[in-house]
């Protein structure tokens, strides 16, 4: 098959695009159909932050329309954030609204859960980082609050298992992102029913997840063309998709997904899930071919992104202004909680730094340094957590996804970690998401096939380190650095 084109459809938390994928003169070209604001409401009855749903579908459908103008497609694949879901009654109608991960209702939720269930035997059961937005805590939360919803709830969907849904009329949840749930069992490879229970999810209801490259469904197009198009569950999580599209060179590499998370961590055959990766809260997430991703969640370019919008300004015009600014004036922990949805970006990063006696950036270049500084000694941070979790050395880091663009981050993070750094390419989660519907085509055999297309087709830019952090801005940032979550956490 030398030429084949699929629609990937790459759903983040603050944008989503349809992208035209083709397979031609054995490299893999891209072509944006469509891009969109990731929509949210306020659900008028609970007051909840969620998303529009319909609107969702509804982008996703003009997108694929745009698509069609473009070229014939021969198959689809959707991905999306983790964690947040869907439930479905046993009408096949929605049980309440999809609430974001975003929204404030999991506050002190951890909490309530270890007073059921310790918090070592969730970790070692699950390999999961403890975040109080993971969807073991967000449900544990509605059957409190609502338990109404989990007693009609008849089916638990992720966001692109349930657009699937819509789709091609098929109920499937798929592998990775049923892993980012922390309630599918790592040892067991199965939901954990007592986890589960806790949920408020009815155990004989929960379906085994398909493996990606699965073909859910043959269906018309559903924009006006009688060919017939596959519906394949890719990894339907975007950073699995983004690692499935990174052609690693040795095993000693670590990957960053940069957007508005970054997700920096490892490709493993096995988990890493004792006391000690416990400590350092990392998350051992299903891959493509069952190759775990053992990585760590990072507060990414969300900052940033609030930011620019509370200032009017571009990603662009922040990393201009950041780069003329003096270096090392103030910084924050990206990971605190307060920026995880403040009313004001600004006025939380300048509170934070007021409350550690650092100056209040109140510029643009100063407020986007702040952040890109902070950021990249998060990096370094987490790169000194995994090489005492393999006990060896990082040779390399890999920068993929939309902030691979920002070269003064990519640099920051050379200086701090002092490796190498590739970046590149940026839609990496809609060329994995294309990889394994090739790979569910029959183009490809495998995953190494398809990345070595990845090679060919997207080259990338090399960063070395050309300086270091002051041990002054080493030490305050560690200073404000939140302790490692216990048993008692609840953040």
């Amino acid at each position: 098959m030398s030429d084949v084109r699929s629609a990937a459809i790459d759903l983040g938390a603050s944008t989503g695009r349809i992208v035209v994928a083709q397979y031609c003169d054995d490299r893999l070209l891209l072509q944006v159909a469509h891009r969109f604001a990731t929509p949210m409401i306020q659900d008028p009855e609970t007051g909840y932050t969620c998303w529009d749903m319909d609107l969702i579908e509804s982008e996703v459908v003009h997108g694929l329309t745009i698509a069609k103008t473009l070229a014939p497609i021969q198959s689809l694949g959707i991905d999306s954030w983790g964690v947040d879901h869907v439930l479905l009654d046993r009408d096949l109608q929605r049980v309440g609204p999809a609430v974001s991960y975003r929204d404030g209702r999991t506050e002190g939720a951890m909490a309530e859960v270890f007073r059921r269930i310790p918090a070592e035997r969730i970790y070692q059961g699950t390999g999961i980082q403890l975040l109080p937005f993971n969807s073991l805590f967000q449900l544990a939360q509605t059957a409190r609050a609502h338990p109404g919803w989990m007693e009609r709830a008849e089916h638990f969907l992720m966001v692109p298992d349930y657009l699937n849904f819509r789709l091609c009329g098929v109920l499937a949840n798929e592998y990775t992102n049923a892993t980012t749930t922390q309630m599918y069992g790592i040892a067991k490879d199965d939901w954990d029913s007592e986890l589960l229970a806790i949920a408020g999810l009815k155990r004989a209801r929960m379906m085994s997840p398909v493996e990606p490259g699965t073909v859910l469904a043959e269906i018309a197009q559903p924009f006006g063309s009688g060919q017939r198009v596959a519906v394949v569950a890719p990894a339907t999580h975007d950073t699995a998709s983004a690692v499935a599209a990174i052609p690693f060179d040795d095993e000693n590499e670590v990957f960053i997904s940069s957007g508005t998370w970054s997700l920096m961590g490892f490709e493993s055959p096995r988990p890493y899930a004792d006391a000690l990766a416990q400590g350092f809260n990392f998350s051992n997430e299903g891959g493509v071919e069952r190759r775990y991703r053992v990585l760590k969640n990072i507060t990414g370019l969300w900052q940033i992104q609030q930011i620019a919008k509370e200032l009017g300004l571009g990603h662009g015009d922040l990393v201009a202004a950041a780069s003329a600014t003096e270096p090392w004036g103030s910084l924050i922990d990206p990971g605190d909680g307060r920026f995880l949805n403040p009313p004001s970006m600004t006025a939380a990063i300048e509170g934070f730094c007021r409350e550690t006696g650092q100056p209040a950036p109140t510029h643009p270049g100063t407020l986007a340094r702040c952040v890109f500084e902070s950021l990249a000694l998060s990096y370094g941070q987490v790169k000194e957590e995994i090489e005492g979790l393999r006990g060896r050395p990082v040779s390399r880091i890999r920068i993929v996804g939309g902030g691979s663009q920002n070269r003064l981050l990519n640099q920051l993070c050379a200086d701090a970690c002092q490796v190498p750094v590739t970046a590149g390419p940026t839609e990496t989660s809609a060329i994995g998401n294309a990889c394994v519907q090739l790979i569910a085509m029959g183009v490809f055999r495998n995953l190494t096939e398809a990345r070595e297309l990845v090679r060919r087709s997207y080259p990338v830019e090399q960063f070395r380190p050309s300086g270091t952090v002051p041990e002054a801005a080493s030490r305050r940032f560690q200073s404000f650095l939140q302790p490692k979550p216990s048993g008692g956490s609840n953040s």
